[in-house]
């Protein structure tokens, strides 16, 4: 074990080996390489799925290279969000100054592209040069007369400073500022999926069936007069916590909005979904379509399921997400399909979410917070693990250590959630873990 992992003891427990709650939500250690991010990645991440809405990047060009058009989100109208212009800013502009820079850029993209807002993110280097974003934004905001937000994004990704959070509150900047929608009272906002391959269009689907009006999402495939509209909405579903939890707590501070945490990955929490909607408005009718909705799904599915389930009995994965409620549905998902979680890790668990990860892992499994990849390289050579899940970070420990790999991040383009998504991810485990490439390496020792 080396120094790292030494001074990371609390934050990584084995299951049935008397370790007391692991501990989480911690600046990362210093010099650990935590997979963990920047601001700037957890704000657009959220935030750049508006497809209507300009997004700006206010700082060097090296960090527009980390945008939305590298890891995916459908639109079913326009595709404003994919281009993501910087002010690319230069030496010249450390010394001097980028507010001339960035108010040139807003004012000439916004003629040019007619967006319905815009959102400013503000990177490392202008939180030292002392760029007053802010009264730039409120200048071209109204000379323009649309929203235009800053998105405070310096620093990196931990419990003091979160991206998330920032663009939860750039968000409720929109909400509430129109009421010109017709909303039903059997209405709710889809809040967390952000629709990388057609997720959202599956959820939608389901829960029209069973006669509900989705008044938003937000932000998979967003609109921004949708979003400023939500808070008309009756419930919002927040499937993505660890990003949009902040902004369903503030809506029903503000506005009235009950919130339910939910998960469309796997069968049985994509059913919990669709029947804890149902419930939640004391409508028999729409739990009779929810049951059927289900029960006809099931019968395609589990069918199909059979031949994996078959084919993977006894492979060993191990997990490691970004929301620790993905790594939740993972190792239920996987045990459908007869295959055993033996090590389970997020970037942003808090004690209840890695609870339940504990509560629902077999004996032995690893539990890792903020983890790294040498101690990742660690724990799936300890535990003989045949596949990884995880995203675009994770990708090269596993091929790297001759094991197939999963992509279950923001840069897939296969979707896995629904009853449809739970078939795709089965296929895609079941080609990975078993494909014969993997005869011609061997983990290194």
């Amino acid at each position: 074990m080396d120094a790292h992992l030494s001074e990371r003891k609390a934050q990584i427990i084995t299951k049935g080996t008397g370790e007391s709650a692991i501990e989480c939500s911690k600046q990362s250690l210093a010099g650990s390489v935590s997979q963990r991010a920047c601001v700037f990645c957890g704000s657009r991440v959220v935030l750049y799925p508006i497809t209507d809405a300009l997004h700006i990047v206010h700082g060097p060009i090296g960090c527009a290279a980390y945008t939305w058009d590298i890891r995916g989100a459908l639109s079913s109208g326009r595709d404003i969000y994919r281009n993501s212009y910087s002010t690319d800013l230069r030496e010249k502009h450390v010394i001097f100054g980028g507010e001339k820079q960035l108010y040139q850029a807003l004012s000439g993209l916004i003629d040019e592209l007619k967006p319905k807002a815009a959102f400013v993110y503000s990177t490392c280097i202008v939180g030292l040069i002392g760029d007053d974003v802010n009264a730039i934004c409120n200048k071209v905001s109204r000379e323009k007369e649309i929203p235009v937000l800053p998105v405070q994004s310096e620093g990196f990704q931990g419990s003091k400073k979160d991206g998330y959070k920032i663009a939860c509150e750039a968000l409720l900047k929109l909400v509430g500022t129109k009421n010109n929608k017709a909303v039903s009272p059997i209405s709710l906002n889809i809040l967390g999926d952000f629709n990388l391959a057609g997720e959202l269009w599956m959820l939608k689907d389901y829960y029209e069936k069973m006669g509900i009006q989705i008044n938003a999402t937000i932000t998979g495939d967003g609109r921004v007069d949708d979003i400023c509209n939500a808070h008309q909405a009756a419930l919002n579903v927040v499937q993505c916590s660890g990003s949009m939890m902040h902004l369903a707590k503030e809506m029903k501070e503000k506005y009235g909005i009950p919130f339910m945490k939910v998960s469309y990955f796997g069968i049985e929490d994509m059913s919990d979904a669709l029947y804890e909607v149902a419930t939640f408005f004391k409508d028999d009718s729409l739990m009779t379509r929810a049951k059927k909705l289900v029960s006809e799904e099931l019968g395609k599915l589990l069918p199909a399921l059979s031949f994996y389930r078959e084919k993977l009995q006894g492979k060993k994965a191990a997990i490691y997400v970004g929301g620790a409620f993905k790594a939740i549905s993972l190792v239920k998902a996987l045990r459908l399909i007869g295959v055993q979680t033996v090590v389970a890790g997020s970037q942003t668990g808090n004690q209840d979410d890695y609870k339940l990860l504990t509560e629902l892992c077999d004996e032995g499994t690893i539990l890792v917070d903020d983890s790294n990849p040498n101690e990742l390289s660690a724990f799936v050579k300890e535990t003989g693990a045949d596949i990884f899940i995880g995203g675009v970070k994770e990708r090269p420990i596993a091929h790297k250590m001759g094991l197939g790999f999963c992509d279950h991040n923001h840069e897939r383009k296969e979707a896995l959630a629904g009853y449809e998504g739970m078939l795709n991810f089965a296929r895609e485990v079941y080609s990975s873990a078993t494909s014969p490439v993997w005869q011609f390496t061997k983990l290194s020792s």
